[in-house]
């Protein structure tokens, strides 16, 4: 009984937590990634052609930020796609992480986009050009209404969805986009104002920079193992240790996330002399599940002093999951 590891690494609690990632994918990440791409691409082409005909720079930004983002859907509907497929021998976990790929990809698009539209922009503000007002005051509201319908299509997913979240942030900073060549086309047609038109583009590819470094930070948390938000290891090996009289130490705790809604977790734990390693096992992950959602745990039972740090590679074995 020197060790005891959860025997469903790739069995019952892996499986559940993979079953869950399919039908979301399936049923509701698949269908509205799709219909948002196809409608963008509509959009791109219209608001390109009116961005042309019209000389707006806001109109053309704003079809230049639809290209990225009819990729950045197609890319998330691909990722959603992939993500549902099972696990296998090569990638145990199977291939939800592509989702995360997806969002991070999506977020440094997000920088290119916002250079070129300021390099465009302060370009303008030095060399103003005509502007046909009326077609781009047309062309921008049917913009803005298919960006909200696409806004309102991919609204309510998993906060832990990055994929999704990705996809979202660049059909917002359409919106936004879409806001700006609006209220642009307004200021040219009654107020002459040329320089409306470069100025909110910038501004709008300011708030676009807030909101895809946020991603970037979040996807990129994710690709590097880090603990999962609103997560305290701290608080697991206290509340652990409390899960059962028997269990006198919780240490060597790791959590993480796969994708969205998949925490998982490896931990040592040390029990009482003759303690039922079944009953502390089942203690250990109901409280997972129920206090921090987490899903799958490996738990290894250490036969008093861990093994690791009489070893000498305690800090070696904090990077294997």
């Amino acid at each position: 009984m020197a060790h005891d590891h959860s025997h469903d690494h790739a069995g019952h609690s892996h499986g559940e937590a993979h079953s869950h990632d399919h039908s979301h994918f399936e049923g509701s990440s698949e269908k509205k990634l799709l219909f948002a791409f196809v409608l963008t691409l509509i959009m791109l082409v219209v608001e390109a052609a009116g961005g042309l005909v019209s000389g707006s720079l806001a109109l053309l930004a704003d079809a230049g930020h639809m290209l990225v983002d009819a990729l950045a859907l197609l890319l998330a509907f691909l990722g959603a796609r992939f993500a549902a497929r099972p696990a296998d021998a090569r990638r145990s976990f199977g291939y939800g992480r592509i989702e995360v790929l997806a969002g991070f990809v999506n977020a440094l698009t997000q920088f290119a986009l916002v250079a070129f539209i300021i390099v465009e922009a302060v370009q303008r503000l030095f060399d103003p050009q005509p502007i046909l007002s009326g077609v781009m005051l047309v062309v921008a509201v049917i913009g803005l209404i298919a960006n909200v319908v696409v806004l309102r299509t991919l609204h309510g997913h998993d906060p832990d969805d990055v994929n999704i979240a990705g996809a979202s942030l660049h059909v917002l900073g359409d919106l936004l986009g879409s806001v700006a060549a609006v209220l642009a086309a307004l200021a040219v047609r009654w107020a002459g104002w040329l320089w409306a038109d470069p100025v909110l583009s910038i501004l709008v590819s300011l708030l676009i920079l807030r909101s895809a470094w946020s991603l970037l930070r979040r996807s990129g948390h994710i690709l590097l193992e880090g603990t999962p938000e609103g997560i305290h290891l701290a608080d697991i090996e206290k509340g652990l240790r409390e899960a059962d009289e028997n269990i006198l130490d919780i240490h060597h705790v790791h959590v993480w996330q796969v994708t969205a809604g998949a925490r998982m977790a490896t931990l040592h734990a040390e029990l009482r002399p003759g303690a039922d390693p079944a009953r502390c096992l089942t203690a250990i992950k109901t409280m997972l599940v129920e206090r921090w959602q987490v899903g799958h745990a490996t738990v290894q039972f250490d036969p008093g002093r861990c093994p690791d740090e009489l070893e000498g590679c305690g800090k070696g074995s904090q990077h294997v999951h």
